[in-house]
């Protein structure tokens, strides 16, 4: 199989929040995001990792007011069978959880290595569970 002439990359990910203004900050001041774009006013919140200025957006993307019935219903059947709606990378997951579990961030499942790497869960206090993900060393 040959390569595509015009390769593609990810640019721009969405994690649906009923809120973007309350994701907004607890993305930007709990997980350590920056702000790409923000315009409460208009239900938009961008947000990007410092690790990788020139990588990939969130959209953190409204569910209310008046959002599509069907993400509201994916967004809640996601949370109730545990499952995330994304995964972070970080470079030394116990340092992370140990800087957000000081910030109030409540872990569904703590720290735990397994055979490609180590995993954690929490609650991004807008209804979702959230991965952290860190490679074998």
């Amino acid at each position: 199989m040959s390569a595509n002439k015009h390769p593609m990359n990810v640019a721009v990910v969405s994690v649906f929040v009923a809120d973007p203004a309350k994701a907004f900050k607890y993305y930007t001041e709990v997980l350590g995001f920056e702000e790409v774009m923000f315009a409460p006013e208009q239900y938009v919140a961008v947000v990007k990792s410092p690790l990788d200025p020139n990588g990939v957006t969130i959209l953190l993307e409204p569910t209310e007011p008046g959002g599509i019935e069907v993400a509201k219903v994916y967004k809640k059947e996601l949370y109730s069978m545990g499952i995330p709606c994304i995964t972070f990378g970080c470079v030394d997951i116990d340092k992370t959880h140990a800087e957000l579990v000081e910030k109030g961030v409540v872990f569904k499942q703590e720290p735990a290595t397994t055979e490609y790497g180590k995993l954690a869960m929490f609650d991004d206090d807008n209804g979702n569970y959230i991965q952290l993900f860190q490679l074998p060393s």
